[in-house]
């Protein structure tokens, strides 16, 4: 396996991670008006996140870092061309980042921080998906390899599609982090909002294939010709499976991990079913950002993976003692909570 190849695989073993942990997030984000009816359940809700959101933000942090030293024309075009998109995901972040940390400092603005909260989770969840939805389909880029349309243009049918699946992703993955962490009222009607997710998920997901073979067939044919494409469908299914079965037993670990399982298989769909390329140019292949035409020198990837083989199992090590610090269903009356 080539150095552009690993990189390609880590960086979206990071895309992966930031979908999976910052997902119940942003999940919590969106589901919050429909799940929290007082004061105390949305403080609640808050709090089963407020530990570990802005550490789950690293791993974007780091996606875009690592993105930016092994394929720094990627990079280019991506925050280039697709400018617009990045600063109204920025914004959401920054809104939903302010309104977890001053709801509980600012009761007179309450209601002004619930709904930041809630428009900046998910307009967040929804431009990533579309994001995804392009870089699938292929967006227009010039002999330069620059972006050549606009922001109307990265809202096609498409992209939108796949935005709304991204979307339902991450309500169901909050939906099975609310079901974990909570008790109560709250925990009940978010383990029936997380029944209802994940099988209106599965219903996208069928949807948005069927798009996809219509849009770009060549991607789908990458899934099933390749064996790292099967073992993504088998993540996939076998999540669902997972969760189901979790969801049919009141195991609620189970069902987040099965839901975990399925986000890592949607990922993992996206980048095998993509490679070589990283931005596909739209009706014109030989223009793609690929691993081979847009990767930095073998130097700074031997460089670079020698860090990443020390730092990301330190990283993890670390995530892993404070999950397991801060684990445990939270009570729904939470008026001393921080968040």
């Amino acid at each position: 396996m080539s150095l552009q190849t690993i990189w390609y695989v880590l960086v979206g073993v990071l895309f992966a991670g930031y979908a999976v942990l910052d997902g119940f997030d942003l999940g919590i984000g969106v589901l919050s008006p429909f799940l929290a009816r007082t004061d105390d359940e949305r403080t609640t809700l808050r709090s089963s996140i407020g530990p570990f959101w802005d550490g789950n933000e690293v791993w974007l942090l780091t996606a875009g870092g690592a993105l930016f030293a092994a394929f720094p024309p990627v990079y280019a075009t991506a925050f280039s061309g697709f400018y617009l998109a990045m600063i109204l995901v920025l914004a959401g972040l920054i809104f939903r980042a302010v309104a977890i940390e001053f709801r509980s400092k600012d009761p007179a603005w309450g209601r002004f921080w619930d709904w930041a909260f809630f428009g900046g989770s998910l307009l967040p969840a929804l431009l990533f998906g579309v994001a995804v939805g392009n870089l699938v389909r292929g967006v227009p880029l010039d002999a330069r390899g620059e972006y050549a349309g606009t922001f109307l243009t990265l809202l096609n049918p498409y992209a939108l599609l796949i935005g709304v699946t991204g979307l339902v992703m991450f309500a169901a993955q909050g939906a099975s982090w609310a079901a974990l962490r909570t008790d109560g009222p709250l925990q009940m009607r978010a383990a029936r909002l997380r029944t209802f997710s994940h099988w209106l998920l599965g219903l996208l997901i069928v949807a948005a294939t069927a798009a996809t073979l219509r849009v770009t067939p060549d991607h789908v044919h990458n899934n099933l010709g390749r064996p790292a494409g099967w073992l993504m469908i088998v993540l996939l299914v076998g999540g669902f499976f997972i969760a189901r079965y979790g969801m049919a037993g009141k195991a609620d670990l189970w069902a987040f991990l099965g839901s975990s399982l399925g986000v890592v298989g949607l990922v993992g769909l996206w980048a095998v079913g993509n490679y070589p390329a990283l931005i596909p140019a739209l009706n014109r292949p030989e223009l793609s950002l690929t691993v081979t035409n847009s990767s930095s020198s073998d130097l700074t990837l031997k460089v670079m993976l020698i860090i990443a083989v020390v730092g990301i199992p330190l990283v993890l090590a670390y995530t892993a003692l404070v999950y397991r610090a801060l684990w445990g269903r939270l009570k729904s009356e939470a008026e001393g909570s921080a968040y």
